[in-house]
């Protein structure tokens, strides 16, 4: 490469620079240093360490301490057909109706109501709110067997969740 001086001449004795990579190292003035001491990550003191662990002979971890129970991991009563879905657990009623869902926590449910419906194929489940609103879902089963086994045990789900909100 060569350089123009300001008369527009050109100047031969002064070597073009080779280029460098990228932005190249940092000039020394501006170059990483060691970290000021005052800086550096404190150290624990001695007399503040973590007590050591002591291990009895016989003794295992401590047990988890005794609380209210967890709700189980699935749900406790469940209907499904191509369509439509009742499912009722720890959580509440949920409704799923051509891919809309409808969930109601157990404090905002006043009552629960369910019946067969349908010439003996279809459940019918209902969610009253206690400003009086209601939620029906229909599930079809494919077997009035089907049906009456979703009968036997959503009675009982029903029953213990209604109890344990004091409805």
């Amino acid at each position: 490469m060569v350089h123009m001086d300001r008369n527009g001449g050109r100047d031969s004795d002064i070597p073009a620079p080779p280029p460098q990579p990228g932005f190249g190292p940092p000039p020394a003035a501006y170059a990483p240093q060691q970290p000021h001491p005052a800086y550096a990550a404190p150290q624990p003191h001695p007399a503040y360490a973590a007590p050591q662990q002591q291990s009895y002979p016989g003794y295992g971890p401590p047990q988890p301490q005794y609380g209210a129970p967890q709700p189980p991991a699935g749900p406790d009563f469940l209907a499904t057909d191509r369509r439509n879905a009742v499912v009722v657990d720890a959580a509440g009623v949920s409704f799923e109706a051509n891919g809309a869902t409808a969930e109601f926590a157990w404090h905002q449910i006043r009552t629960v109501h369910h019946k067969a419906g349908n010439h003996g194929y279809a459940l019918m489940v209902a969610v009253v709110l206690p400003d009086g609103r209601f939620y029906e879902c229909v599930v079809n089963a494919r077997s009035r067997s089907k049906l009456q086994q979703w009968l036997a045990q959503l009675g009982p789900v029903l029953a213990m969740y209604l109890a344990r909100s004091g409805r």
